[in-house]
């Protein structure tokens, strides 16, 4: 198999100062128009698949066993799908495919492009923490979400599919792998992702503006749930190439 630096070819490490992750519920055919042949979608009660809008504060991303130093801070949105995958082994892994990426570093945007598939771009970011509300803001992006961080209180929002924040929790994560697939070889990148006190909190959504859903490819999605992790140390493994058996 051809080497490429893309195919993230070191381990890597970072800390998470906070994640917030809202999940909009589709229909299941509009996933699968949108990943690769060899993923299916992650689905609830088989009707359901589901996109995620991640933003997330970064604290010291570097190579893993690097000092702390020499790491970058930046801010992150990732819009991905939950998807499954199937590998050799026969071993069925839950986790993300990645439509696209922002930063608000210019570095980060030159690295993430040279090391990953995940699509960065450069935007202005704007995260703000005041008592129990967290706001994040781009003009470039489009962005404008506001939550609650109400514990125990918070409700789902209106018409989502899940029930119960129990029933939501499943498709909070940890989803441990992310998943890019070339065509041409039929080969694809799995990069697990390792965690430690990933204890995802529901959260209230005030404000959801997310440009990416607005004009992307997603069309109508239903805002299911929200969760905040806070303080995180994590890291990603080397990427794994293996050819699909499909």
């Amino acid at each position: 198999m051809a080497f490429s630096p893309k195919n993230h070819p070191f381990a890597v490490e970072a800390f998470f100062q906070s994640s917030l992750v809202l999940t909009y519920a589709l229909p299941k055919a509009t996933v699968q128009d949108l990943i690769p042949e060899c993923l299916v979608p992650d689905t609830f009660e088989d009707r359901w698949a589901f996109g995620a809008v991640a933003l997330v504060q970064t604290r010291g991303l570097r190579p893993k066993g690097f000092p702390g130093w020499m790491g970058h801070d930046f801010g992150l949105t990732g819009y991905r799908l939950f998807v499954r995958y199937t590998n050799a082994r026969g071993k069925r892994l839950r986790g993300l495919f990645i439509l696209k990426s922002q930063t608000d570093k210019r570095g980060m945007e030159l690295l993430g492009n040279l090391f990953t598939h995940y699509r960065y771009d450069t935007t202005d970011l704007s995260f703000c923490r005041t008592g129990s509300t967290l706001s994040v803001h781009s003009r470039g992006a489009a962005l404008d979400v506001e939550v609650g961080v109400e514990g125990p209180g918070a409700v789902l929002p209106a018409g989502s599919p899940f029930r119960n924040w129990g029933e939501a929790r499943r498709f909070a994560g940890p989803l441990p792998f992310t998943f890019s697939y070339d065509a041409h070889r039929r080969e694809v990148l799995v990069v697990e992702g390792v965690r430690q006190h990933w204890e995802p909190a529901p959260v209230a959504v005030r404000k959801s503006k997310v440009g990416f859903l607005e004009n992307g490819p997603l069309g109508v999605a239903t805002l299911a749930s929200a969760f905040l992790v806070e303080n995180v140390p994590y890291h990603w493994k080397k990427g794994a190439v293996e050819k699909w058996q499909g």
